[in-house]
């Protein structure tokens, strides 16, 4: 099993703030682009999330998973939070993310107890969103579109 960091470990005080961010259940969105749901349907809640970038993982609330009928995986992946713990959690999905105009398919950690999303570095570089943490803002590396270097 591989170990997830769900939070900062080293100590350093990273920056955090607050965005409105878009989750939709793939796949309604799937079975609506076949014509088998209609889309008004598709489930998708906007909620609060936590930009953290020294969080690895998107990480959802259970009533989130819950209330979008997410498919949550049998295996579970261990987890270490910021002030040391560890633990094993469940991963949910898959969900599409809408965040400032952009959007890509992730799967999530599921915190039982969590009431916020917290956005996690796999998906801001997934977006192409640098972090400007003096204004407290993402601000997109391209403004026309993701920007991928590949080799």
């Amino acid at each position: 099993m591989k170990t997830h960091y769900l939070e900062p470990n080293n100590g350093e005080k990273m920056s955090r703030f607050n965005v409105d961010i878009e989750i939709v259940n793939y796949t309604d969105v799937v079975m609506s682009e076949r014509g088998l749901l209609d889309r008004a349907k598709v489930r998708r809640l906007t909620i609060p999330g936590i930009v953290d970038s020294g969080a690895a993982m998107m990480v959802l609330p259970l009533a989130v998973v819950k209330k979008l009928g997410l498919h949550v995986k049998k295996d579970k992946i261990k987890v270490k939070y910021a002030d040391g713990r560890r633990g094993t959690r469940s991963e949910a999905g898959p969900i599409e993310v809408h965040l400032l105009g952009r959007d890509a398919v992730f799967l999530a950690v599921v915190e039982p107890k969590r009431e916020t999303a917290l956005i996690g570095a796999l998906v801001l570089e997934t977006l192409d969103f640098l972090v400007d943490s003096r204004k407290e803002r993402l601000v997109p590396r391209d403004p026309d579109s993701v920007f991928c270097e590949i080799e």
